[in-house]
This record gives structure tokens, C-alpha cells and sequence, in this order.
């Protein structure tokens, strides 16, 4: 591995998820030394399956690539500034809709490679126990964080950290479908095309499938969790499908299972509910149960899921699963450089941060590369003003960002990037957010903030792996 160029600082990162390999390339274009520290093979977790960087765990869905969506601009200023992780990803896209949708493991094997490769960071498979002496540091360990450098990381905040349990959704093959009972067809889409595969159930057979998923056996909470009942608390954007149904039996027709904007052919009419199957991959091998996050056995899922029409035979490649999601108190523990209040030259990103979702980790693993090479590229980073390099507010990187901070009033919970964390144009008074006007501001103010920092392009300073 090459040694830092100039007066670039050799950077640890943990964690060999989106944020830090996002981070480790992008610092690494800079010019610094990376050392990437990843657990897996050696130690996983219960989610991951693969010694791959970069693994998508969950969904295999980015969300939206349209620009007049929170997460499309939010994708565009990240391919705008030459995000590694997001060319990775359009590089690997799969038919998903209007949603950035990718071939999983082509995707982190692209990733894998694109890190392995370059020629500033090296990457040791090891377990982190406990908090490196190494500054600057970036802890990017992901929901998943060792419970070990949990417990350590824990005993050097003047805070503490929350924890909740997190579900992902079960995985089909393909030709153990019934395509005969299904449809083709995207919500609001034109009839009989689109990316998705639609089961429709009438009536009777949501009422019978709900009421299966009530009295479905589940798995018990890991020992200990019943001591710590807030860890419990299941993030809303991914709730289990039995726990949404709990709410109320009309609530999965409402949401993962509404049938608006999908017309059925075999009836011309709108379904009282459908399940959607979206492709795993480009082949479309594989697919994914879109909503259908689980905490049921195995045993019930199959029982369960293959009363949906069309999936009476599916076989099943992987089952949903409920694993545990640890993440920081931001706006008590992040200072305005990013570090952690309490350890000078750390930082944690992505989702240990308390950022939800793959989109938002890539950037804050952008993010926090912005500020540690500005800051450590100068002689004195602990008097560093990260307030003249971090994008405005008004764009979306800058609004999710300013989702960390301390707000007025509410618990933290992880965040997701919408609408209503952008500043509001001056002079709108009604309560209805005002997107167009929010998206052409945050252009202009993205525009101009990234004309400022035309330095940072990869592309123009060849010095990339």
C-alpha cells in the first residue's frame, strides 16, 4: 500500500459496509493511506451470508432514482460528486421500476473489486473488539456492530447508544412460482408491463392470509432483550408484516399489500389487496417478497407465505429473519466536525450514526470523508470549522445531515431522508410542502456548494486505484 501523498493522514476504518467503502475510496483518492478493517469471514453476523464488502442485507431496492423524490436528488448529488458505491450500483441495476434496483451480489462483488484493487487501501479481516488507538478513525460498523465493541464504545461516550430489532424480507425462486395467477405490472404503471410480479387476493383469501400471520409462531426475542423492552421498538419503515397486521386487519391492504394504481387481467379490476415480487437479480432467478420483513419461523413463513396465490409451491432461497440494529444518539454524541463528543479524531458513520437506509449510509460515508480530509490535511484538525466545507442545508445531503443534530422536541430515531427535513422556501406559509420549489432550490444550492469543492472529483485528480 502506497504511503499518504503530501501531508494526507493514513485513515482505519471499521466496517466494510456502504459507508466505509465509500469512505476508504473516497479518501483514498485523496490520497491517503486506508487501512479497512473487516470482521467477516472470520466473524459474521446473523444477516450476512457472504464475505463480500459492501453486502446488502436487507432489500435489494435503493429506492427511487427520480429526482423529484427525496432519495433520487439525494442519488443525484451523490453521482454528481462521483460516488464509488452508487456508479457500483448503476453499474449492477436490474429492472426495479423507477427505484434504483440491483443485482446483489454482482453489486458487491464490483464493490469488493473496486476496493480490493485500489492501490491506497489495504483490507484486514479481523474482529474489532474494542476501539482502535488509531486517529483519525472512522467507525462504520454498520446496525450490526460487534456487541463487544458496542459494550467499549459505550464506556468512552458521555452518552450511550439505542437499539432496536430490525427485520428483512424472504427471497423465492423463480420457477417455483405460479406465473399463471400472477400479473405483471408496476402501481400506476401501464397494464401488463413494469418490473414487478403481482399476487391479487380477493377478500376472503387477505382475511384468511391475515389471520395467519397473527397466530404464525415467532421467533422469541434474543435473551435479554425482555430486560431492555425499548430495544424492541421496531424502525416503522421496516416493521414485520405480522406486526403491522397486529394494528389492524385493514392496515397491510393500506400499505405493503395496497392494490391502488393495479389492475388485474384476469378480473379488469383493481384486486382488494396484492403481494408484490420484485427480481433479485438480472436473470430474474429470484425474487423478493417487497414489504413482507418477518420475525416468523421458518417453518410458518413457508406455511404462511405459500397460501398467497401463486406461491403454493415457492421454494424459499432465503427466509426472513429478525436481527438486531445498534445505532448512536446522534444529536447528543455528534459534534459539528462530526467526530463523537469525547474522542477527538472519531468518527462514526453510516448507520451506526442513526441514518435508515443504503442511500443515506453512502453519503454519510461521503460526508465524512469531506470533513476528515479537510480537517486532517490541515496542521491543527482539532480546530477545524467543518461548517465551511459540509454542504448547505438546502441540498439533500444537507438535509439529512441536519436530521442528526438536536431537534426541538421527540426521541431520536434513525433517520430517513424526506421532505420534511429541508428548510421550507422563504415566504411559504401553507401546509403543504412545496416540492418542486424544494427540488430546483436544492439543485441551485448543490450546484453551488460542489462548484467550491471541484478539487474533491476523483476523476480529475489521478490519483485513483
Amino acid at each position: 500500500m502506497r504511503k499518504p501523498e503530501g501531508n494526507r493522514k493514513a485513515v482505519t476504518i471499521v466496517g466494510g459496509g456502504l459507508a466505509g467503502t465509500e469512505a476508504a475510496l473516497r479518501l483514498a483518492d485523496r490520497g491517503h493511506s486506508v487501512l479497512l478493517l473487516e470482521m467477516r469471514p472470520r466473524t459474521t453476523s446473523g444477516a450476512h451470508k457472504t464475505p463480500l464488502l459492501g453486502e446488502l442485507v436487507c432489500s435489494n431496492s435503493l429506492k427511487s432514482l427520480s429526482p423529484q423524490t427525496p432519495h433520487g436528488l439525494l442519488k443525484e448529488e451523490l453521482l454528481k460528486s462521483g460516488s464509488p458505491v452508487i456508479e457500483s450500483a448503476m453499474e449492477c441495476r436490474i429492472p426495479g421500476g423507477g427505484a434504483l434496483v440491483v443485482d446483489r451480489d454482482a453489486f458487491a462483488r464490483r464493490l469488493t473489486d473496486r476496493v480490493l484493487s485500489h492501490p491506497r487501501i489495504r483490507v484486514e479481516r479481523r474482529l474489532v473488539d474494542r476501539l482502535p488507538a488509531d486517529r483519525p478513525l472512522i467507525l462504520a460498523t454498520g446496525p450490526l456492530t460487534h456487541p463487544s465493541l458496542v459494550e467499549d464504545l459505550t464506556t468512552h461516550l458521555p452518552g450511550g447508544r439505542l437499539a432496536f430489532y430490525d427485520a428483512i424480507a424472504p427471497i423465492v425462486e423463480a420457477d417455483s412460482l405460479d406465473f399463471d395467477r400472477l400479473f405483471r405490472g408496476d402501481r400506476h404503471g401501464t397494464p401488463g408491463s413494469g418490473d414487478h410480479w403481482n399476487a391479487p387476493m380477493d377478500r376472503e383469501t387477505y382475511e384468511r392470509f391475515c389471520e395467519a400471520l397473527l397466530e404464525g409462531e415467532q421467533v422469541p426475542p434474543h435473551e435479554g432483550v425482555e430486560d431492555h423492552p425499548e430495544v424492541l421498538r421496531a424502525f416503522q419503515a421496516c416493521q414485520p408484516i405480522e406486526s403491522l397486521a397486529e394494528t389492524g386487519r385493514q392496515t397491510l391492504a393500506f400499505g405493503p399489500l395496497r392494490p391502488v394504481g393495479l389492475v388485474d387481467p384476469s378480473t379488469g379490476r383493481e384486486p382488494f389487496a396484492v403481494v408484490q415480487l420484485r427480481p433479485e437479480n438480472a436473470e430474474g432467478t429470484a425474487f423478493n417478497l417487497v414489504g413482507f420483513q418477518t420475525r416468523l419461523r421458518y417453518p410458518e413463513q413457508e406455511r404462511i407465505f405459500r397460501m398467497i396465490p401463486g406461491l403454493e409451491q415457492a421454494r424459499f432461497l432465503r427466509h426472513g429473519s429478525l436481527h438486531r440494529n445498534t445505532f448512536l444518539d446522534a444529536p447528543a454524541l455528534l459534534k459539528e466536525d462530526l467526530t463523537l463528543s469525547g474522542l477527538p479524531g472519531v468518527y462514526a458513520t453510516g448507520q451506526i450514526l442513526g441514518v435508515e437506509g443504503y442511500t443515506e449510509s453512502v453519503t454519510m460515508g461521503f460526508l465524512t470523508a469531506l470533513v476528515l480530509d479537510s480537517a486532517w490535511s490541515s496542521d491543527t484538525p482539532w480546530t477545524f470549522d467543518a461548517k465551511t466545507v459540509l454542504p448547505p442545508a438546502e441540498t439533500a445531503m444537507g438535509a439529512l445531515l441536519s436530521g442528526l443534530f438536536p431537534r426541538r422536541s421527540g426521541t431520536f430515531a434513525p433517520v430517513n431522508l424526506h421532505f420534511g427535513l429541508f428548510p421550507r422556501p422563504f415566504g411559504a406559509t401553507s401546509r403543504r410542502i412545496p416540492r418542486e420549489q424544494i427540488v430546483a432550490r436544492a439543485r441551485r444550492a448543490f450546484s453551488g456548494w460542489w462548484a467550491g469543492r471541484s478539487d474533491w472529483d476523483s476523476r480529475r485528480l489521478g490519483v485513483g486505484g
